[in-house]
Protein backbone atom coordinates (compact mmCIF):
# COMPACT_ATOMS: atom_id res chain seq x y z
CA UNK A 1 0.00 0.00 0.00
CA UNK A 2 1.62 3.50 -0.75
CA UNK A 3 0.74 6.26 1.95
CA UNK A 4 -0.88 8.53 -1.44
CA UNK A 5 -3.77 6.28 -1.38
CA UNK A 6 -5.05 7.71 2.29
CA UNK A 7 -7.31 11.10 2.09
CA UNK A 8 -5.83 14.07 4.03
CA UNK A 9 -8.11 13.05 6.84
CA UNK A 10 -6.97 9.41 7.04
CA UNK A 11 -3.71 10.46 6.45
CA UNK A 12 -3.65 12.90 9.86
CA UNK A 13 -5.59 10.18 11.84
CA UNK A 14 -2.97 7.75 10.63
CA UNK A 15 -0.22 9.97 12.24
CA UNK A 16 -1.29 11.31 15.22
CA UNK A 17 -1.83 7.66 16.23
CA UNK A 18 1.65 6.58 15.56
CA UNK A 19 3.34 9.26 17.01
CA UNK A 20 1.57 8.79 20.29
CA UNK A 21 2.62 5.54 19.94
CA UNK A 22 6.52 6.61 19.03
CA UNK A 23 5.95 8.79 22.18
CA UNK A 24 3.98 6.78 24.94
CA UNK A 25 3.61 3.31 23.75
CA UNK A 26 -0.38 3.65 23.93
CA UNK A 27 -3.47 3.18 22.25
CA UNK A 28 -5.13 6.22 21.07
CA UNK A 29 -8.77 6.47 20.87
CA UNK A 30 -11.76 8.56 19.20
CA UNK A 31 -12.35 11.48 21.84
CA UNK A 32 -8.40 12.17 22.60
CA UNK A 33 -8.31 12.21 18.50
CA UNK A 34 -10.66 14.30 18.44
CA UNK A 35 -9.34 17.81 20.76
CA UNK A 36 -6.54 17.48 18.74
CA UNK A 37 -6.45 21.03 17.00
CA UNK A 38 -5.49 19.87 13.41
CA UNK A 39 -7.96 17.12 13.37
CA UNK A 40 -11.31 18.81 13.34
CA UNK A 41 -13.75 15.89 13.35
CA UNK A 42 -15.85 14.47 15.72
CA UNK A 43 -15.69 11.24 17.64
CA UNK A 44 -17.84 9.34 15.63
CA UNK A 45 -16.18 10.42 12.27
CA UNK A 46 -12.93 9.45 13.13
CA UNK A 47 -14.32 6.13 14.51
CA UNK A 48 -14.88 5.77 10.58
CA UNK A 49 -11.79 6.14 9.79
CA UNK A 50 -9.92 4.19 12.16
CA UNK A 51 -12.48 1.46 11.44
CA UNK A 52 -11.11 2.01 7.50
CA UNK A 53 -7.32 1.85 8.74
CA UNK A 54 -8.03 -1.01 10.48
CA UNK A 55 -9.90 -2.93 7.77
CA UNK A 56 -6.81 -1.61 5.51
CA UNK A 57 -4.59 -3.68 8.43
CA UNK A 58 -2.37 -0.68 9.33
CA UNK A 59 -3.89 -0.14 12.72
CA UNK A 60 -5.32 -2.98 15.29
CA UNK A 61 -7.20 -2.98 18.79
CA UNK A 62 -5.05 -4.14 20.98
CA UNK A 63 -7.26 -6.45 23.64
CA UNK A 64 -10.54 -4.71 24.92
CA UNK A 65 -9.36 -1.11 24.26
CA UNK A 66 -10.94 1.37 22.39
CA UNK A 67 -7.44 2.66 21.12
CA UNK A 68 -5.96 1.93 18.29
CA UNK A 69 -2.09 0.88 17.36
CA UNK A 70 -0.16 0.95 14.50
CA UNK A 71 0.20 -2.93 12.92
CA UNK A 72 4.32 -3.90 11.31
CA UNK A 73 2.56 -2.93 7.81
CA UNK A 74 1.60 0.40 9.33
CA UNK A 75 4.86 1.21 10.71
CA UNK A 76 6.36 0.27 7.73
CA UNK A 77 4.18 2.67 5.59
CA UNK A 78 4.75 5.67 8.35
CA UNK A 79 8.48 5.42 7.98
CA UNK A 80 7.99 5.10 4.42
CA UNK A 81 5.95 7.80 3.89
CA UNK A 82 5.06 10.04 6.64
CA UNK A 83 8.63 10.02 8.84
CA UNK A 84 10.37 13.50 9.02
CA UNK A 85 13.67 12.80 9.41
CA UNK A 86 15.73 15.23 11.28
CA UNK A 87 19.36 16.13 10.68
CA UNK A 88 22.57 15.69 13.02
CA UNK A 89 24.41 18.81 14.98
CA UNK A 90 27.63 19.86 14.12
CA UNK A 91 28.30 18.60 17.95
CA UNK A 92 27.11 15.29 16.51
CA UNK A 93 28.64 15.10 13.80
CA UNK A 94 31.69 15.53 15.29
CA UNK A 95 30.94 13.11 17.87
CA UNK A 96 30.81 10.56 15.47
CA UNK A 97 33.72 11.53 13.29
CA UNK A 98 35.78 11.26 16.87
CA UNK A 99 34.70 8.04 18.01
CA UNK A 100 35.37 6.41 14.89
CA UNK A 101 38.67 7.96 13.91
CA UNK A 102 41.83 5.35 13.33
CA UNK A 103 44.07 6.78 15.83
CA UNK A 104 47.22 3.71 15.57
CA UNK A 105 43.80 1.32 15.85
CA UNK A 106 43.45 -1.06 12.80
CA UNK A 107 40.41 -1.06 11.01
CA UNK A 108 38.43 -3.76 12.57
CA UNK A 109 38.71 -2.16 15.73
CA UNK A 110 37.46 0.86 14.09
CA UNK A 111 34.74 -1.11 13.19
CA UNK A 112 34.22 -2.08 17.01
CA UNK A 113 34.33 1.53 18.07
CA UNK A 114 31.46 2.23 15.34
CA UNK A 115 29.51 -0.57 16.34
CA UNK A 116 29.56 -0.06 20.55
CA UNK A 117 28.66 3.58 19.69
CA UNK A 118 25.76 2.93 17.22
CA UNK A 119 24.74 0.87 20.07
CA UNK A 120 25.24 3.38 22.69
CA UNK A 121 23.98 6.66 21.17
CA UNK A 122 20.86 4.56 19.69
CA UNK A 123 20.06 2.26 23.09
CA UNK A 124 19.69 -0.60 20.62
CA UNK A 125 21.42 -3.48 19.28
CA UNK A 126 24.42 -2.90 16.70
CA UNK A 127 25.42 -4.39 13.77
CA UNK A 128 28.41 -3.52 12.06
CA UNK A 129 29.00 -6.02 8.55
CA UNK A 130 33.16 -5.89 8.36
CA UNK A 131 34.29 -5.47 4.62
CA UNK A 132 35.26 -8.50 2.74
CA UNK A 133 39.09 -8.44 1.27
CA UNK A 134 38.46 -7.14 -1.90
CA UNK A 135 41.92 -5.56 -3.31
CA UNK A 136 42.87 -6.00 -7.24
CA UNK A 137 44.44 -9.16 -8.05
CA UNK A 138 47.73 -9.91 -9.40
CA UNK A 139 47.63 -13.60 -9.75
CA UNK A 140 46.13 -16.63 -9.00
CA UNK A 141 47.45 -20.25 -8.60
CA UNK A 142 46.06 -23.68 -7.83
CA UNK A 143 48.92 -26.09 -6.19
CA UNK A 144 48.18 -30.01 -5.96
CA UNK A 145 47.91 -31.13 -2.88
CA UNK A 146 47.57 -34.49 -3.36
CA UNK A 147 44.06 -36.32 -1.84
CA UNK A 148 42.09 -35.03 -4.03
CA UNK A 149 42.48 -31.56 -2.79
CA UNK A 150 44.07 -28.58 -4.02
CA UNK A 151 45.37 -25.01 -3.02
CA UNK A 152 44.28 -21.92 -4.17
CA UNK A 153 46.97 -19.45 -3.62
CA UNK A 154 45.94 -15.46 -4.38
CA UNK A 155 48.20 -12.62 -4.48
CA UNK A 156 46.79 -8.81 -4.54
CA UNK A 157 48.30 -5.82 -6.45
CA UNK A 158 49.46 -4.68 -2.89
CA UNK A 159 51.29 -8.15 -2.05
CA UNK A 160 48.95 -9.66 0.59
CA UNK A 161 48.69 -13.30 -0.19
CA UNK A 162 45.84 -15.55 0.87
CA UNK A 163 45.03 -19.04 0.83
CA UNK A 164 42.17 -21.39 0.53
CA UNK A 165 41.72 -25.05 0.25
CA UNK A 166 39.40 -27.07 -2.15
CA UNK A 167 38.36 -30.21 -3.20
CA UNK A 168 39.40 -31.01 -6.56
CA UNK A 169 36.86 -32.52 -9.29
CA UNK A 170 37.39 -36.54 -9.68
CA UNK A 171 39.53 -37.14 -12.83
CA UNK A 172 40.84 -33.88 -13.16
CA UNK A 173 44.30 -33.09 -14.89
CA UNK A 174 47.11 -31.86 -13.40
CA UNK A 175 47.20 -29.70 -16.64
CA UNK A 176 43.63 -28.25 -15.71
CA UNK A 177 45.32 -26.57 -12.44
CA UNK A 178 47.67 -24.30 -14.79
CA UNK A 179 44.78 -23.68 -17.18
CA UNK A 180 42.70 -22.64 -14.74
CA UNK A 181 44.69 -20.63 -12.90
CA UNK A 182 45.93 -18.70 -16.08
CA UNK A 183 42.50 -18.61 -16.84
CA UNK A 184 41.48 -16.52 -13.53
CA UNK A 185 44.99 -14.66 -13.52
CA UNK A 186 44.18 -13.27 -17.32
CA UNK A 187 40.33 -12.01 -16.20
CA UNK A 188 41.12 -10.39 -12.84
CA UNK A 189 44.51 -8.98 -12.89
CA UNK A 190 44.43 -5.65 -12.41
CA UNK A 191 40.28 -5.81 -10.86
CA UNK A 192 39.08 -6.97 -8.30
CA UNK A 193 36.86 -10.20 -7.37
CA UNK A 194 33.96 -8.73 -7.09
CA UNK A 195 34.14 -6.30 -10.42
CA UNK A 196 34.50 -9.54 -12.87
CA UNK A 197 32.85 -12.30 -10.11
CA UNK A 198 29.67 -12.24 -12.30
CA UNK A 199 31.44 -12.13 -15.85
CA UNK A 200 33.09 -15.13 -15.36
CA UNK A 201 29.97 -16.81 -14.11
CA UNK A 202 28.24 -15.57 -17.33
CA UNK A 203 31.15 -16.67 -19.31
CA UNK A 204 31.77 -20.18 -18.23
CA UNK A 205 27.95 -20.70 -18.42
CA UNK A 206 27.65 -19.86 -21.75
CA UNK A 207 30.49 -21.47 -22.91
CA UNK A 208 32.38 -18.69 -24.01
CA UNK A 209 35.72 -19.55 -21.73
CA UNK A 210 36.58 -22.40 -23.80
CA UNK A 211 37.24 -25.03 -20.71
CA UNK A 212 36.12 -28.18 -19.96
CA UNK A 213 33.74 -29.07 -17.72
CA UNK A 214 35.57 -30.09 -15.36
CA UNK A 215 38.10 -27.07 -15.16
CA UNK A 216 35.50 -24.58 -15.40
CA UNK A 217 34.25 -26.43 -12.43
CA UNK A 218 37.87 -25.67 -11.06
CA UNK A 219 37.41 -22.27 -11.55
CA UNK A 220 34.05 -22.15 -10.43
CA UNK A 221 35.28 -23.69 -6.82
CA UNK A 222 38.27 -20.64 -7.01
CA UNK A 223 35.65 -18.01 -7.22
CA UNK A 224 33.58 -19.59 -4.36
CA UNK A 225 36.55 -20.28 -2.12
CA UNK A 226 36.61 -16.34 -1.61
CA UNK A 227 32.91 -15.97 -1.03
CA UNK A 228 31.49 -15.65 2.67
CA UNK A 229 34.62 -13.57 4.55
CA UNK A 230 32.70 -11.07 5.78
CA UNK A 231 32.55 -10.80 9.67
CA UNK A 232 29.95 -9.24 11.34
CA UNK A 233 30.40 -7.23 14.94
CA UNK A 234 27.51 -6.90 17.40
CA UNK A 235 26.86 -4.97 20.45
CA UNK A 236 24.50 -3.71 23.01
CA UNK A 237 22.64 -7.26 23.30
CA UNK A 238 21.17 -6.24 26.46
CA UNK A 239 19.15 -3.03 24.82
CA UNK A 240 16.92 -5.16 23.19
CA UNK A 241 16.12 -7.12 26.23
CA UNK A 242 14.70 -3.93 27.85
CA UNK A 243 11.77 -3.97 26.36
CA UNK A 244 10.70 -7.41 26.48
CA UNK A 245 7.78 -8.88 28.84
CA UNK A 246 6.59 -11.98 27.66
CA UNK A 247 8.12 -15.44 27.69
CA UNK A 248 7.92 -15.99 23.76
CA UNK A 249 9.47 -12.47 23.07
CA UNK A 250 12.18 -13.40 25.43
CA UNK A 251 12.73 -16.89 23.00
CA UNK A 252 12.69 -15.05 20.50
CA UNK A 253 15.34 -12.54 21.22
CA UNK A 254 17.30 -15.74 22.49
CA UNK A 255 17.05 -16.95 18.87
CA UNK A 256 17.90 -13.95 17.46
CA UNK A 257 21.00 -13.70 19.45
CA UNK A 258 22.20 -17.14 18.19
CA UNK A 259 21.20 -16.46 14.63
CA UNK A 260 23.92 -13.44 14.93
CA UNK A 261 26.27 -15.00 17.05
CA UNK A 262 26.74 -17.90 14.39
CA UNK A 263 27.53 -15.12 11.85
CA UNK A 264 24.78 -17.26 9.90
CA UNK A 265 22.91 -13.82 8.53
CA UNK A 266 26.02 -11.89 7.42
CA UNK A 267 25.74 -12.39 4.05
CA UNK A 268 21.80 -11.64 3.96
CA UNK A 269 22.44 -8.62 6.15
CA UNK A 270 24.60 -7.28 3.19
CA UNK A 271 22.37 -8.26 0.40
CA UNK A 272 19.65 -6.20 1.83
CA UNK A 273 21.73 -3.04 2.61
CA UNK A 274 22.60 -3.07 -1.37
CA UNK A 275 19.15 -3.92 -2.16
CA UNK A 276 18.73 0.21 -2.17
CA UNK A 277 20.24 3.42 -2.10
CA UNK A 278 20.96 4.93 1.50
CA UNK A 279 19.37 4.43 4.40
CA UNK A 280 16.97 1.42 4.42
CA UNK A 281 14.03 0.63 7.71
CA UNK A 282 12.39 -3.34 7.86
CA UNK A 283 10.09 -3.65 10.40
CA UNK A 284 9.25 -7.22 12.02
CA UNK A 285 8.39 -9.83 9.65
CA UNK A 286 8.88 -6.83 7.00
CA UNK A 287 12.51 -7.37 7.11
CA UNK A 288 12.45 -10.82 5.76
CA UNK A 289 16.25 -11.24 7.53
CA UNK A 290 14.87 -12.12 11.25
CA UNK A 291 10.97 -11.72 11.44
CA UNK A 292 11.51 -10.80 14.66
CA UNK A 293 7.74 -9.32 15.91
CA UNK A 294 7.87 -6.31 17.59
CA UNK A 295 11.49 -5.28 16.18
CA UNK A 296 12.93 -2.79 13.74
CA UNK A 297 16.12 -2.76 11.49
CA UNK A 298 17.51 0.32 10.55
CA UNK A 299 20.70 -0.46 7.95
CA UNK A 300 22.96 1.64 5.49
CA UNK A 301 25.76 0.17 2.81
CA UNK A 302 29.14 1.47 3.27
CA UNK A 303 31.01 1.94 0.33
CA UNK A 304 34.74 2.19 -1.36
CA UNK A 305 36.44 4.37 -2.89
CA UNK A 306 35.23 2.44 -5.96
CA UNK A 307 31.82 2.72 -5.07
CA UNK A 308 31.17 -0.56 -4.19
CA UNK A 309 29.22 -1.37 -1.26
CA UNK A 310 31.72 -3.83 0.72
CA UNK A 311 29.71 -3.65 4.25
CA UNK A 312 26.72 -2.94 6.34
CA UNK A 313 26.00 -1.08 9.47
CA UNK A 314 22.73 -0.40 11.49
CA UNK A 315 20.96 -0.88 14.73
CA UNK A 316 17.81 -2.89 15.38
CA UNK A 317 15.23 -2.21 18.40
CA UNK A 318 12.19 -2.51 19.42
CA UNK A 319 9.76 -0.88 16.43
CA UNK A 320 9.36 2.02 18.69
CA UNK A 321 12.59 3.50 18.09
CA UNK A 322 13.34 7.48 17.57
CA UNK A 323 13.88 6.72 13.81
CA UNK A 324 14.41 10.69 13.18
CA UNK A 325 17.17 10.94 15.27
CA UNK A 326 18.79 7.25 14.55
CA UNK A 327 18.53 7.22 10.68
CA UNK A 328 20.59 10.10 10.36
CA UNK A 329 22.79 8.85 12.59
CA UNK A 330 23.08 5.42 10.50
CA UNK A 331 23.86 7.13 7.41
CA UNK A 332 26.76 9.56 8.59
CA UNK A 333 28.46 6.91 10.37
CA UNK A 334 28.37 4.27 7.38
CA UNK A 335 29.60 7.74 5.46
CA UNK A 336 32.46 7.83 7.81
CA UNK A 337 33.18 4.21 7.40
CA UNK A 338 33.29 4.33 4.02
CA UNK A 339 35.37 7.35 3.98
CA UNK A 340 38.06 5.67 6.23
CA UNK A 341 38.48 3.18 3.70
CA UNK A 342 39.99 5.14 1.29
Amino acid sequence: MDIRELNDRSREIFRAIVENFLETGEPLGSRSLSRIENIGLSPASIRNIMADLTDAGLLYSPHVSAGRLPTQMGMQLFVDGLLEVGNLTDAERADIKTRCAVDGKNFDEVLGEASSMLSGLSNCASLVMAPKTDSPVKQIEFVNLGGNRALVIMVTADGQVENRTIELPLGLSPSALIEAGNYLTHRLQGKTLSEVKSQIRKEISSQEAELDDLTAGLVEKGIASWGGKETLIVKGYSNLLQDVQAVEDLERVKQLFDTLEAGKEGIKLLELAEGGSGVRIFIGAENNLFSLSGTSMIISPYQNSRNQVVGALGVIGPTRLNYARIIPMVDYTAKIIGRLLD
